[in-house]
């Protein structure tokens, strides 16, 4: 493995950190309704955990509903039974054609309490980050031992890293502010 690959797969891993946080975020409850609240839920459609969004369409018709249209008319009660055991505190009104969901607007309390989580899953992205710096930092020493590269180019190496971390905390960072104000906003 060069340099160049090594600076490659660093930022690609640093990249895909910043999607799995945002992935995070999506889960949250904001107060505003969004697809992504019931993406992982699954349902035991005939005996095979299946995420909802593969047995029915679901859509957002306002800010403060999702509605949920399952294609079989036999899955409306395993839906319904996997929004009220989820952890989203949600509860689905069946009208025999769609389910609906109506997200409340959040307490103060419940808005710190989010914003704490995602401030911790912001933590873990950056201690990932930091993590893939670490493995970068040793294949570069590892190539600088290896006689591959000089110690100049092994400290100018190590340096670019840094600043790609940099770079991919500071990213982290103004997305966890982003999402902070937006479960803040009532």
């Amino acid at each position: 493995m060069d340099k160049d690959s090594i600076f490659l797969e660093t930022e690609d891993r640093m990249d895909k950190a910043v999607v799995a946080l945002e992935r995070d975020f999506g889960k949250l409850r904001t107060g505003r309704a969004s697809t992504s609240l019931v993406d992982n839920i699954k349902v035991d459609y005939y005996g095979t955990p299946t995420p909802i969004s593969q047995l029915a369409s679901v859509a957002v018709p306002d800010s403060r509903t999702v509605t949920i249209q399952p294609w079989d008319r036999g899955a409306f009660a395993g839906v319904e039974k996997a929004i009220l055991k989820s952890d989203l505190g949600l509860t689905p009104v069946n009208d025999g054609k769609v389910i609906r969901i109506s997200i409340p607007p959040l307490t103060e309390e419940r808005r710190k309490e989010l914003s704490k989580i995602a401030r911790k899953y912001g933590e873990e992205a950056k201690v990932a980050v930091r993590n893939i710096r670490r493995d970068a930092n040793d294949q570069l020493k590892k190539l600088e031992k290896d006689k591959v590269l000089s110690e100049d180019e092994l400290k100018k190496a190590m340096d670019d890293i840094q600043k790609m971390t940099d770079k991919f905390v500071a990213l982290v960072d103004s997305k966890c502010q982003t999402k902070e104000k937006e479960i803040m906003d009532i």
